[in-house]
């Protein structure tokens, strides 16, 4: 068994968990750094100057705890100073020069989509007004998310992932297959409930089929037109070319004018039921915030309720109270994009980097060694990726990257070995 630290290992470092995984994504979201056994138990670690060489061990071995560790050693990165984090003013600059340019574009190609605005509905101003601002938000906060250096190897990691032809050659549907399982059906949730993973899944669904048929349509660029004025035969036109025609009394033409019905369907109990387990599971209780954790939900439900009762009140109620509802429900749908970049939501816009990161962890594991624990021998992951976590935390100025290599049961057991014998020493 390896003995503790030395006397000076005793000072326990900042916690690199709280540094690294400050990407304003949704609690239980991957940090920047990274996932898996090994970025879990960083956050154990707490103790400086890892003594000892790293190793490695075929994929298919195991050790049991307290075996003698293998002899076998691994060329690690040398220690170098981590790159100069840019300035606050520098990020602050590139992040509002990226918004600037994103939302400019997005001008332009709303004047140019709809036709120089010749399709472009002045009622659904507000509607667009608030994308321009949702695309400023989204550009500035993700250009100041992959500043941080655990992000920025996140980043530079996926893509090189999903560009490599090596990996295409090797996997060559690993891709679409993760696409698929972790971004679409997001098997990861059901792992954890499958409550939880179906709730998530009528909220993806519903706001994916609402966010297909808003955007365009604000946008001028998705149109219905009808040679006689009032129907029933109407054109689906899209960038002003003709896509589909289509009468408004079949089936056809339902589905057509009810989508964001079917959408809010959706919403309401996914909505629904995160917003009851935030108020009578005990674990969610006392980590939530008001504005960081209900209130996305609440938007949500507002949004889905209104929309459904402008359809109730054209229908049954021949328009009345329908102004009301209208500007109810547009407030509420203007206040939720604003609020996508700065809140709960902005995880929707960080999960696809992550999708990188997972090919990247799945590739190097087809061909690469799994590193094992240096007490145990116990698999932690690939090397690459041990790597990456290390190069992350010498970034950040942590220099007890070393364990990265003890998996989390080492970390914690001579983390209590270290605390007793030098803080605790001769407590009994």
């Amino acid at each position: 068994m390896t003995e503790p630290p030395e006397a000076s290992a005793a000072a326990e470092p900042p916690d690199p968990a709280a540094l690294t995984g400050s990407t304003g994504g949704e609690p239980g979201t991957q940090s920047s750094s990274g996932t898996g056994t090994a970025g879990a138990g960083i956050a154990g670690a707490g103790i400086a100057g890892a003594p000892g060489t790293p190793r490695s061990i075929d994929p298919g071995s195991t050790g049991a705890p307290g075996a003698q560790p293998s002899t076998e050693p691994r060329t690690a990165e040398p220690r170098t100073a981590g790159p100069r984090t840019a300035g606050p003013r520098s990020v602050t600059a590139r992040a509002t020069a990226a918004g600037v340019i994103v939302s400019a574009l997005l001008i332009l190609a709303i004047v140019l989509g709809s036709r120089l605005l010749a399709n472009f509905d002045s009622a659904l101003l507000p509607y667009a007004v608030a994308t321009v601002f949702l695309a400023f938000g989204v550009a500035y906060r993700y250009t100041v998310w992959v500043s941080a250096p655990g992000a920025r190897r996140l980043f530079k990691q996926g893509w090189r992932s999903f560009f490599s032809v090596a990996n295409f050659r090797k996997a060559p549907t690993a891709l679409p297959r993760m696409i698929a399982t972790y971004l679409g059906f997001q098997k990861f949730l059901g792992a954890r409930s499958h409550a939880r993973w179906a709730a998530h899944q009528l909220i993806f669904w519903g706001c994916i089929l609402a966010s297909l048929i808003t955007f365009p349509l604000t946008w001028g660029w998705f149109t219905f037109t009808s040679g006689s004025g009032s129907g029933p035969g109407y054109e689906m036109r899209i960038w002003g070319f003709k896509i589909i025609g289509f009468d408004s009394l079949d089936f056809l033409g339902w589905l057509m004018f009810h989508g964001l019905d079917i959408a809010a369907v959706l919403v309401i109990p996914g909505a629904s039921y995160f917003l009851w387990r935030r108020m009578k599971d005990r674990g969610a209780v006392t980590g939530q915030r008001f504005a960081y954790d209900l209130v996305p939900l609440i938007a949500l439900i507002v949004i889905s309720v209104t929309g459904l009762l402008l359809t109730f009140s054209s229908i049954f109620l021949h328009g009345g109270g329908y102004e009301f509802l209208a500007v109810l429900h547009m407030v509420s749908v203007v206040f939720t994009l604003i609020y996508i970049p700065f809140g709960k939501f902005f995880h929707i816009v960080q999960r696809p980097a992550a999708v990188g990161m997972q090919l990247f962890k799945y590739t190097a594991r087809q061909d690469q060694e799994v590193l094992g624990c240096r007490r145990c021998e116990e698999p932690i992951d690939t090397g690459p990726y041990v790597d990456n976590l290390r190069g992350t935390m010498r970034d950040l100025g942590l220099d007890f990257d070393e364990w990265a290599e003890y998996c989390p049961r080492c970390k914690r057991v001579l983390r209590g070995s270290a605390y007793l014998s030098q803080v605790k020493k001769g407590f009994k």
